[in-house]
């Protein structure tokens, strides 16, 4: 089943769900006075629930087509167009900004610090409120920032800068020898099929507002061009296309992004102290621990629209959210719905199935010791894994040379495990780091 601009649409959550989603969506709309707002509910690759709540949407009817400015979610299409570059060879994310831009403000900044604001740059450029005024190009931008100084020191912290990602997009630009919006269209847009994603609002399109204090009235917010810092918060799209572009972000398509590098994006890179673990940025993406899960995703605001898109990669399951109100409780919603599927309609395990023969293993699998400490090497969803009995000191295993095996993850990513036989091809103990595992306890 698909709705007219070809979003997959899945089986539905049940009712009870479903009406938890409402209220959410409703509490939010009313409590927070957004005069338009969409939202929807991705799993397995389709939309399986989206409501409307409200109709102030200007000259056009709100719903799942209908273009609400996204702000900052346009962080993750600018971070993906680096990280392809990065992948094809054409940048290394340890290279200074200068490297590539020339002699510019804050030319020492790596591009890895920018896409995880640990570069110590200031937040917003000086000058008049970017995000309310039609902004120039890059040359004006630069000569705005002469002056400016980092606000702390480079991979100290993070500090979100709408300046870094303004650098980022001039870069992408400047690797590809082509604007950075068409990089982004031509290489995310497009191969995703978000084609009601625009750098320019096109109808039908939601008029952004501020609600008045007192009054309760609408004004009208501008609808700026921000110029070259639109790689920060430019872009516009639907609730249809987020649902497409979170889609991809739980089951990436390889034509678009090495699923091994989305997971690298999502590797915490920066935070700050008051977030404690509670939240992080990786590369490009906001990270944020809910319970018993760890969700990513962005958030957005423009004057008069609010913006959210967040994914469960253990759940399967990805909310968006969008509204054209300035100020107000959409930056959440996502996670509150990502939180009420997931108490009431979580996921079933998959069905358990025999495992695999590792015929390289079949001589590695049972007890081991470390010194007095029992390890067991098993078959767990078709890799060999060592379980050591205790929380982040396991890690899935895949071959890597006659008697070598590479560790996936937790505390042995990367480390090799080493299997060191007798001459008459018995085991006689392994090695895993530094490590010496053996077949009884101190090998006695």
């Amino acid at each position: 089943m698909s709705t007219g601009r070809g979003v997959r649409v899945s089986e539905g959550l049940r009712a009870e769900t479903a009406a938890r989603l409402l209220r959410a969506v409703a509490l939010v709309q009313h409590e927070s006075r957004q005069p338009s707002l969409v939202a929807a509910v991705v799993r397995d690759g389709g939309m399986v629930w989206s409501a409307v709540r409200g109709t102030e949407a200007g000259n056009c009817e709100p719903s799942l087509d209908t273009q609400y400015r996204i702000g900052s979610i346009t962080k993750t299409i600018t971070a993906l167009t680096l990280l392809q570059c990065r992948d094809e060879g054409l940048v290394d994310l340890d290279t200074t900004v200068g490297s590539v831009l020339g002699e510019v403000p804050f030319a020492g900044a790596s591009l890895r610090q920018l896409l995880s604001h640990a570069a110590g740059l200031p937040a917003e450029p000086e000058g008049p409120w970017w995000e309310r005024c039609d902004g120039g190009d890059f040359e004006e931008l630069s000569d705005r920032l002469r002056d400016q100084q980092p606000v702390l020191p480079a991979g100290r912290q993070q500090h979100y800068s709408n300046l870094g990602y303004a650098l980022v997009g001039e870069a992408v630009g400047r690797v590809r020898s082509q604007p950075y919006q068409e990089v982004a269209r031509q290489r995310v847009l497009e191969p995703l099929g978000m084609v009601r994603t625009t750098y320019h609002p096109q109808v039908p399109h939601a008029q952004g507002y501020s609600v008045h204090p007192w009054s309760g009235r609408l004004v009208p917010e501008p609808h700026t061009d921000t110029g070259a810092m639109g790689p920060a918060g430019q872009w516009w799209s639907t609730a249809a296309d987020l649902c497409r572009y979170a889609a991809f972000w739980l089951d990436p398509d390889p034509c678009v992004l090495a699923p091994e590098t989305v997971a690298e994006m999502r590797i915490p890179v920066a935070g700050q102290p008051d977030d404690g673990l509670e939240a992080g940025y990786g590369l490009g993406l906001s990270l944020a621990a809910r319970p018993g899960r760890t969700v990513f995703g962005h958030g957005g605001s423009m004057p008069g629209f609010l913006a959210s898109m967040v994914m469960d990669p253990q759940q399967r399951t990805a909310a968006v959210a969008l509204s054209n109100g300035t100020a107000g409780e959409t930056l959440g919603l996502g996670y509150t719905l990502l939180d009420l599927v997931a108490e009431y309609e979580p996921k079933l395990p998959q069905p358990w199935r025999p495992e695999p023969e590792l015929a390289a293993a079949e001589d590695l699998l049972g007890q081991w010791f470390w010194g007095n400490t029992p390890y067991t090497l098993e078959v767990a969803d078709g890799h060999l894994v060592l379980d050591t009995g205790r929380p982040g000191r396991g890690t899935r295993l895949v071959p890597d040379g006659e008697d070598r095996w590479r560790g996936l993850d937790q505390y042995f990513t990367g480390e090799t495990l080493r299997v060191h036989r007798a001459s008459d091809g018995s085991i006689r103990h392994l090695n895993l780091a530094t490590y010496t595992l053996t077949r009884t306890p101190y090998g006695t």
